[in-house]
């Protein structure tokens, strides 16, 4: 349960269609205390595609009816680019491949926090979640590689960070994080993980459990699914 936020609270799945998103989904539905989970993809009726910026604005603008929301989990995010995997060299980089990888895990999810940010609930506890990595950590960068993923969660990291900033002028309660979901049973790192790997049910409730416990501080928070700061 997220205890953190008001009783009846609504909630908002931006990529509901992948492991993590859906995992996400039913967790919050099986909260007594969440009144309206809602959860979009490119599926969904109204869909919203990252790429595309009037669909995003055209899908806030449809779901405004139904906030204002407390929570906005953006699960959305891919490490395979138009069947291209990471780079793992340098002479492996291709322009077009660089900007694919910035468009989808970086430019897109800024455009989602332009057009969805402004459903927020005002004077009430608030919290934007955002699925990045770890590798997207330039600090925390120990074995190169993966230089497009790196980036694209490098530039999505200091979106959050400025986003955060600006939100708490109108919303000091809004808690923004950027989460690092572990390694996880999915499509998307099925190519690169092993049997081992976590289930998606038990990162959502991880990630759950961390968010309800963070506090605002005007700043975005860069955290893993443990509750651990990880370095910018």
């Amino acid at each position: 349960m997220m205890h953190s936020l008001p009783d009846g609270y609504r909630a908002l799945v931006v990529g509901a269609s992948g492991a993590i998103g859906r995992a996400l989904m039913q967790q919050l539905q099986s909260d007594p205390r969440c009144a309206l989970a809602l959860g979009v993809s490119r599926q969904s009726e109204p869909g919203l595609d990252l790429l595309d910026e009037a669909s995003i604005a055209n899908c806030a603008q449809a779901l405004a009816a139904q906030g204002p929301f407390h929570l906005v989990l953006d699960a959305t995010g891919a490490l395979t680019v138009d069947g291209r995997g990471p780079e793992k060299r340098l002479d492996e980089l291709d322009a077009s491949h660089l900007l694919a990888a910035l468009h989808l895990n970086s430019v897109g999810p800024g455009l989602l926090l332009k057009h969805f940010a402004p459903l927020l609930a005002t004077g009430q506890r608030v919290i934007w979640g955002k699925l990045s990595a770890r590798v997207g950590s330039i600090e925390d960068n120990r074995k190169g590689g993966w230089y497009g993923y790196r980036a694209a969660k490098a530039a999505l990291n200091m979106l959050l960070q400025t986003a955060a900033i600006e939100l708490a002028r109108r919303r000091p309660l809004a808690v923004v994080a950027a989460l690092q979901p572990g390694t996880v049973q999915s499509v998307l790192s099925q190519p690169f993980v092993g049997s081992d790997a976590m289930r998606p049910e038990d990162s959502a409730q991880r990630l759950l459990a961390v968010l309800d416990a963070l506090q605002p501080t005007g700043r975005a928070q860069f955290v893993d699914h443990q509750g651990h700061n990880i370095p910018w």
